[in-house]
C-alpha cells in the first residue's frame, strides 16, 4: 500500500503598507525610546551631571571673576541658555547612538524587514529622542532660579518649546550619523568630533559681540548658534539691563550688520531638522 502524504500549505498574509500602519510604527518606536530611557537611570543621572557642573561650578567661578573686575552680570545667567542646549544636545545624540547598538545586536534588521515604511522608523526614532532630550532639559529649566532667571510661566514654556525644536534637529543629525556606522566606538568618536566644535562655536559659553572676524564667521555658520540664541533672547528679555550690558552680552546674531530675528532663527532650526530627517530616511532606505 502506498501512503500518500498530503502537505498542507500555510499561507502567510503580510498586510499592505498604509498610513495607519506607519503611524503605529512611529508610536511603537517612540514608546520604545521612552522605555529605554526610563529604565536606564544611570544615563539619566550622567546626562545631568555635566550641565549642572557647567552651570553651578564654572558659572559661579566666572561670576566671581567678573565681580572682582567690577562686572554687573551674573555669568550663570548668561550661560544658562547654553547649558540648556548642552543638556539637550548630549541626550539627543546618545539617543541616536541606540541605532548603532541595535544594529550590532541584530534588532535593527528586524525592524527594517517589518512591513512598514523605513521613514516611519526614523520619524519615531527622532520624535522619541527629541522628547527624551527635552524631558532631560526640563530639569535644567527647573534650575532657573539658581542662575538668576525668573520663574515666568511664559518664559518656561518658551524655553521648553525651543528646547524641543533644537532636540529634534540634533536627534535627526545623530540618526543621520548613525545610519551607516556599524560599531559604537566609531559613532562616539565621530559624535565627539562633531559635538565639541558645535558647542564651543555656538556662543553658548561666551558673548557673540566683539569676536575676531574668523570666529564670528564660524559662529554664524554653526547651526547650533541658531538654537541657543532664541533661548538667550527669551531669558534676557525678562532681565533689567542697561543698553551697554545688553549690547555686550545679548547682541544677537547679525548677518552683515542685519540682526536676524528670533522667528527666522527658529524657522532655520526647524527646516534644518526636517532636512536632516529627510536625508536620514534616504540613508535608511538604501539598506542596513
Amino acid at each position: 500500500m502506498t501512503a500518500t502524504t498530503a502537505t498542507e500549505v500555510v499561507r502567510v498574509q503580510v498586510p499592505e503598507r498604509s498610513v495607519r500602519h506607519d503611524l503605529r510604527a512611529v508610536k511603537i518606536v517612540f514608546h520604545r525610546e521612552l522605555l529605554r530611557f526610563w529604565s536606564d537611570r544611570m544615563r539619566m543621572i550622567s546626562g545631568l551631571i555635566q550641565p549642572a557642573l557647567w552651570l553651578l561650578v564654572m558659572g559661579t567661578g566666572l561670576s566671581s571673576l567678573m565681580a572682582t573686575g567690577g562686572g554687573e552680570v551674573d555669568l550663570k545667567t548668561f550661560i544658562y541658555p547654553g547649558v540648556c542646549a548642552m543638556t539637550v544636545m548630549f541626550t539627543a545624540m546618545f539617543s541616536a547612538a541606540s541605532i548603532v547598538w541595535d544594529r550590532e545586536f541584530g534588532f535593527l534588521r528586524e525592524m527594517l524587514v517589518a512591513p512598514v515604511s523605513r521613514g516611519a522608523i526614523v520619524v519615531g526614532k527622532c520624535l522619541g529622542g527629541a522628547f527624551v532630550a527635552t524631558a532631560q532639559g526640563v530639569v535644567i529649566v527647573a534650575m532657573a532660579g539658581l542662575a538668576g532667571v525668573p520663574y515666568d510661566p511664559l518664559l518656561m514654556l518658551t524655553l521648553v518649546g525651543e528646547l524641543f525644536l533644537g532636540a529634534f534637529a540634533l536627534t535627526a543629525f545623530g540618526v543621520l550619523l548613525a545610519a551607516r556606522i556599524t560599531n559604537m566606538q566609531s559613532f562616539f568618536a565621530i559624535m565627539q568630533m562633531a559635538m565639541m566644535p558645535m558647542l564651543f562655536l555656538s556662543g553658548a559659553l561666551y558673548p557673540l559681540s566683539g569676536l575676531p572676524g574668523w570666529l564670528a564667521v564660524l559662529t554664524k555658520l554653526n547651526p547650533l548658534t541658531y538654537a541657543v540664541e532664541p533661548m538667550r533672547q527669551a531669558v534676557f528679555s525678562r532681565l533689567d539691563l542697561s543698553p551697554e550690558l545688553e549690547r555686550a552680552f545679548n547682541s544677537g546674531v547679525t548677518w552683515n550688520g542685519w540682526p536676524v530675528p528670533v522667528w527666522l532663527q527658529l524657522v532655520m532650526v526647524a527646516v534644518m531638522g526636517l532636512g536632516l530627517l529627510g536625508v536620514a530616511v534616504v540613508q535608511f532606505r538604501r539598506g542596513d
